[in-house]
């Protein structure tokens, strides 16, 4: 036996408000007056009367108005992109730079450099933030940091 022959296909859409005789007439099923019985009305999340799901489940979580996309650099990652040629030692790193090439997301609008790892060459950034440990290895390994201002975002 098909799949095809349990599947009743053969049904016919309900045409309502076609005479008393289709027995959908007159108010085609909806009953008399009230809300329901109106066009283009829905009672949305009504549940009888019980108190509804959006209001009996918690409110959950804070989402600020104010957060500041930032970007973290490790100066582990800036070497790896030394290292793979997406960066030239002579580049002025800052947070256009890297977005042109689309080492960052678009979307982050300050930059910020972090300590984890080690950096063997001499670099110029332009940053937002930097911690003391990334200042102070990309200072000893000869290379220049210059910290922007952060009222950008």
């Amino acid at each position: 036996m098909k799949l095809n022959n349990l599947i009743k296909t053969n049904f016919s859409k309900i045409r309502v408000g076609r005479g008393i005789g289709s027995g959908k007439g007159k108010t085609s099923g909806r009953g008399v007056k009230g809300q329901k019985s109106r066009s283009g009305v829905a009672i949305k999340s009504f549940e009888g009367g019980q108190m509804p799901l959006f209001r009996r489940l918690p409110k959950r979580g804070f989402k600020s108005f104010n957060k500041k996309h930032v970007a973290i650099l490790n100066l582990e990652d800036l070497q790896n992109f030394i290292k793979d040629k997406k960066i030239k030692i002579n580049d002025d790193l800052n947070i256009k730079f890297l977005k042109e090439k689309k080492l960052i997301r678009k979307d982050l609008n300050l930059l910020k450099i972090l300590g984890k790892g080690e950096i063997k060459e001499k670099i110029k950034i332009s940053t937002n933030f930097v911690s003391k440990s990334a200042k102070s290895k990309i200072e000893k390994a000869g290379g220049t940091i210059k910290i922007l201002s952060n009222n950008k975002e």
